[in-house]
Order: C-alpha cells, then sequence, then structure tokens
C-alpha cells in the first residue's frame, strides 16, 4: 500500500473546545478520500490541519502526527510555505483573484519565482486544459476572471492550484455552491485529476462520494466513526451508525 498522507492520533482544539478525537486514519497516493458526516462533525477542520491553515487561527492546537511522504508536516524543522506549495486548496466558494484569467493562473508561479515568459504562458495552458476550461477562455484570458460564471470560476480555481504542481489536492464541498452541470464536470475533473495527485474532498452529498471517491471516510461529533473502500462504505459498513447515516436516520 503507498500510503501519501499518514496521520496518527490527531485531535484538535479551538481553545478548550476538542473539534476533532484520536484521528487515525492514511490517504493513498493518486487516491480520491471522501470525507463525509454531519454538519460541524469536524471535516472541514481536519481537512485544514493537512495543510496548517488552522495555523492561523488563534487559540487553537492540535496534538498528534500528520505524514507526507513520511515528513511530519508539524515537525518545528518542517516550512509551512513548502507544505502550502505541496497541498493545494479549493475551497467551497469559488474566490478567483479580482485579476484577468491569465494572472489568476500565473500568480502562483510567480510569486514561487518562475520568471520565463514561455514557461508561464505554457503552464497556464496546461492547466487551463486539464480543468477543462482552455477552449472556453481561450480567447478572452486577458478578461477578468469575474465575468465567469460559478462553475468555470471553480474550475479556475482548481486550475489555480494546480498550476503550482501540488502533490495532494484538499477540496472543502468544491461542488456545493453550483448547478448539476458544473458540478458534474468537476466530478469528472477530480476523476481525471487523481492520475497525478492525491486528493481528500469534504462533501456533503452522499451520491458525490459514491462517485467520485476510493475510500470514504465517515466522521461524526469530532471522531472517525469508520474508513474504508467506498463500495464497502456503502453497500456493507461495518458500523450501524455509519448505515443509519447513509440511509438518512439521521444527519
Amino acid at each position: 500500500m503507498n500510503d501519501k498522507i499518514i496521520v496518527k492520533d490527531v485531535s484538535f482544539f479551538y481553545g478548550n473546545n476538542q473539534a476533532i478525537k484520536d484521528i487515525n486514519l492514511s490517504a493513498e497516493q493518486n487516491s480520491v478520500l471522501a470525507l463525509i458526516g454531519p454538519s460541524g462533525c469536524g471535516k472541514s477542520t481536519f481537512l485544514r490541519c493537512i495543510n496548517r491553515m488552522n495555523d492561523i487561527i488563534p487559540a487553537t492546537r492540535m496534538t498528534g502526527e500528520i505524514l507526507i511522504d513520511q515528513d511530519s508536516i508539524y515537525s518545528p524543522k518542517y516550512d509551512v510555505t513548502t507544505l502550502r506549495r505541496r497541498v493545494g486548496m479549493v475551497f467551497q466558494k469559488s474566490n478567483p483573484f479580482p485579476k484577468s484569467i491569465f494572472d489568476n493562473i500565473a500568480y502562483g508561479l510567480k510569486i514561487n519565482g518562475v520568471k520565463d515568459k514561455y514557461e508561464i504562458e505554457n503552464t497556464v495552458e496546461k492547466s487551463l486544459k486539464s480543468t477543462a476550461l482552455w477552449d472556453e477562455v481561450k480567447d478572452r484570458l486577458n478578461k477578468s476572471a469575474m465575468g465567469l460564471s460559478g462553475g468555470q470560476q471553480q474550475r479556475l480555481c482548481i486550475a489555480r492550484t494546480i498550476a503550482v504542481q501540488p502533490e495532494v489536492i484538499l477540496m472543502d464541498e468544491p461542488a456545493s455552491a453550483l448547478d448539476p452541470i458544473s458540478t458534474q464536470k468537476i466530478e469528472e475533473l477530480i476523476q481525471e485529476l487523481k492520475k497525478n495527485y492525491t486528493i481528500i474532498i469534504v462533501t456533503h452529498n452522499m451520491q458525490q462520494a459514491a462517485r467520485v471517491s476510493d475510500y470514504t471516510a465517515f466522521f461524526y461529533m469530532g471522531e472517525l466513526i469508520e474508513i474504508n473502500k467506498t463500495e464497502k462504505i456503502f453497500t456493507k459498513p461495518d458500523k450501524i451508525m455509519t448505515e443509519n447515516y447513509i440511509t438518512g436516520k439521521f444527519g
């Protein structure tokens, strides 16, 4: 088993409030892991532990260990800038910069020191092609990204994320604000992207988890109740609580 991410005994606290409790799980290289569970059960908090985005929230702390390729990302020696380059994040609400479509994607390359104009142009084109956006925007690369539809903006944000070549992509409900056609495009994109990336996605939509993921983890009240191959979780879960959630008895 080729684990890209290993999580050991991770707990997270907002002040005295414990949001997640002793989470142990792993995510395989080039797979999609879906995190499901009711609102407020710790899924997004856990996701943000993987790129240390919770570090910026005052009075919080994490215990336990998270390894990416055997590197302990909470070790005092570990550089957070390196981590953010390795682990990209796509949010629930698309957040394009108020710049041109081209500059949205070139931005990450430039702050990472890429100066070669040809390389930047090449990467912008490649990133837009890999998110199936190129044909839709190639004639208006210098126009504002704010003029794109919601679904296009979300794919632009994914293109911006992959332009800097991360290894892991975290997605926090990337399609929850989108219409069914845009949602389908994002789901197809996830299937394509996993050839090159390890993806962890938080979703409220159980059908979406069943469609896009290889593995599913069910969270409840800050605890990991069960993790397994998606097919098993949805057809024959080990825990009655998982079954009750999936069949809509609560949530």
